[in-house]
């Protein structure tokens, strides 16, 4: 469950929104179904319009209206509590229950006796235009008896609640909260930018296929809307901005043996650089900033590595290199040439071609790599961040060589790369760990100039394939369902389908099948942390008070407060009578 957070000052405008037809006329039927004893009473489940909207809102504001009591921030909170799509649509009763126990924990309610209630709504309008199940909660902060609901925190505490939603009411649990790990999401206007762009972009794929193949096809915009719609959302993570960019620097972070080399390998790619300094220096980088080419006019969308992916940031990467005094001179030389845009200092090994024999050398130890993993605890979570971020950067590198638009390559480097964005920095490494996934990835990114040829890409997408299923065992083995079956299934399908288009190799060679043993299974019961038992306490503790207690339909007597007044010495009063 993911809650959304928003703040205000206008009640009539939020609830008006919610109870109307919404940006796209995507809302349907909209209802309460749960809020304060009194509007329940009054509107049950009974489809609300414009003026029931107008009346609840009045209903809510009254304490804010009456009593005069301002919040900073504005007094109306919003949060929106939405589920996957394929989690399936949950009855009003099951909404009911979430919501009362979410504003519980939440202390919008009594507080377990100690405070005078806020008046709240939750309002259920249909599937999102993804086809999320979802509901609406808006909540007055002042309380009935004029004083103000905390809103300390409340970001936190409400992803709290919602873990314990998770376990109390069985959904399905937040894979990236168990793992300690998260990927950014996009605003809406990077979002709506990103949309168009996937919607062209398998328009393109769907009428190559049906060129390539022939026959009667269905022209793009005569498809079944959902058909077409389920294409689009396929395209929509590969073909963002951010994460092209992603792709790139990963792909030469995993390539370059030094700081110096990635920002040389960074200006190759295409991608303009843009060093942060430390206050008041020239010479001490703390951060990078990276955008594509602008088009003529057009000025260019910087990105931080940070903003891009947690494993992106300069500290992290800065954690695979070696770290000398000569090394930190000449990344400062590269990053200020980049700064002004002027040649390279000291171009190096990125602009010369790779050995062939070092294929087979590299393909040999990423084998030696997947043996070493074999004997790494599951959840040792920073050695299979560490791993999965470097499989990711060698496809990304492989897709940025031979893919004109992101495809197979690309969605496995992505997928792969969740594994890596980790809350917390990793320990320093092990040159060993390293050298092997960084050396894959320099030939691969070398492969469309040459090399020994496609059958020695073959190999190394076996080994590859190889460290993809040791990710696999990984995620599978701390119960990160979903995640895992996106390794299992859809990578998988992508990358068996461009072996297929790679030379057959010997048949002695190991092959990477899907090994048929069940990963051990970690205890996950850590991952209920304190914060999320205490609110699933305070949910409880709630529920046991509603139980025991009687509840009224008439609303609470909101007393309006008395204008003070400043008594004046006159004649007939005060000690000068």
């Amino acid at each position: 469950m993911m809650p959304n957070i928003t703040r205000g000052d206008r009640m009539s405008g939020l609830v008006t929104y919610l109870v109307g037809g919404g940006r796209h006329n995507e809302h349907t039927e909209p209802h309460l179904i749960a809020g304060d004893d009194a509007l329940m009473a009054w509107y049950d489940d009974a489809e609300l319009s414009r003026d029931s909207g107008m009346a609840i809102a009045r209903h809510l504001d009254r304490p804010h209206k009456q009593l005069g009591v301002d919040v900073t921030g504005g007094h109306v909170w919003h949060a929106s509590l939405s589920l996957r799509a394929e989690e399936g649509i949950k009855t009003d009763v099951e909404w009911n229950a979430i919501a009362t126990d979410f504003v519980a924990a939440m202390g919008f309610d009594d507080n377990d006796g100690t405070k005078a209630p806020c008046r709240w709504v939750a309002v259920r309008h249909g599937l999102s235009k993804s086809g999320n199940d979802h509901v609406h909660i808006a909540v007055n902060l002042v309380r009935e008896d004029g004083t103000k609901a905390s809103t300390h925190l409340d970001y936190v505490r409400a992803q709290n609640a919602a873990r314990a939603l998770e376990v109390k009411h069985g959904l399905e649990l937040l894979e990236s909260s168990k793992g300690e790990r998260a990927t950014r999401g996009f605003s809406p206007a990077e979002q709506a930018k990103v949309e168009e762009r996937s919607a062209l972009f398998a328009q393109r794929k769907y009428e190559a296929h049906a060129e390539t193949f022939g026959g009667d096809f269905t022209p793009w915009h005569k498809l079944d809307p959902r058909e077409r719609q389920s294409r689009i959302t396929a395209e929509i993570r590969l073909n963002a901005p951010r994460n092209d960019l992603a792709r790139k620097v990963r792909a030469c972070a995993s390539a370059s043996e030094s700081e110096a080399e990635f920002v040389r390998r960074l200006r190759r790619s295409g991608v303009v650089v843009r060093p942060r300094y430390a206050d008041g220096q020239t010479d001490v980088i703390t951060g990078y900033s990276v955008a594509a080419k602008p088009a003529p006019g057009e000025r260019p969308i910087w990105y931080g590595g940070g903003h891009m992916g947690r494993d992106l940031t300069l500290p992290r990467l800065r954690a695979e290199w070696p770290d000398s005094a000569t090394g930190a001179m000449d990344a400062a030389a590269e990053w200020n040439a980049a700064k002004r845009n002027q040649r390279p200092v000291a171009p190096g090994r990125e602009t010369t071609e790779p050995d062939p024999e070092l294929w087979d050398r590299y393909t040999a130890e990423l084998g030696e790599l997947r043996e070493t993993l074999r004997s790494v605890p599951l959840d040792d979570r920073d050695t299979w961040a560490r791993v999965a971020r470097q499989t990711s950067g060698a496809f990304a590198a492989w897709s940025n060589a031979v893919e004109d638009v992101p495809g197979d390559l690309a969605a496995a480097s992505d997928e792969l790369a969740k594994s890596a964005q980790t809350y917390r920095g990793h320990t320093k490494p092990q040159k060993a760990g390293r050298v092997s996934a960084g050396g894959a990835a320099m030939l691969l990114a070398s492969a469309v100039r040459g090399g020994q040829g496609t059958a020695a890409q073959a190999a190394m997408l076996r080994q590859l394939m190889n460290l993809t299923q040791a990710v696999y065992d990984a995620a599978k083995a701390a119960q990160q369902a979903r995640h895992a079956e996106a390794i299992a299934t859809d990578i998988r399908a992508r990358l068996v389908r461009v072996r297929a288009a790679l030379p057959a190799t010997s048949t002695t060679a190991t092959t990477a099948t899907v090994t048929k043993t069940e990963p051990r299974r970690i205890d996950m019961s850590a991952a209920i942390d304190e914060a999320t038992r205490e609110a699933l306490d305070k949910m409880n503790r709630a529920e046991e008070s509603r139980r025991v207690g009687t509840t009224t339909p008439l609303p609470s007597t909101i007393k309006p407060t008395r204008p003070r007044t400043t008594a004046i010495p006159r004649p007939d009063r005060g000690p000068e009578r």
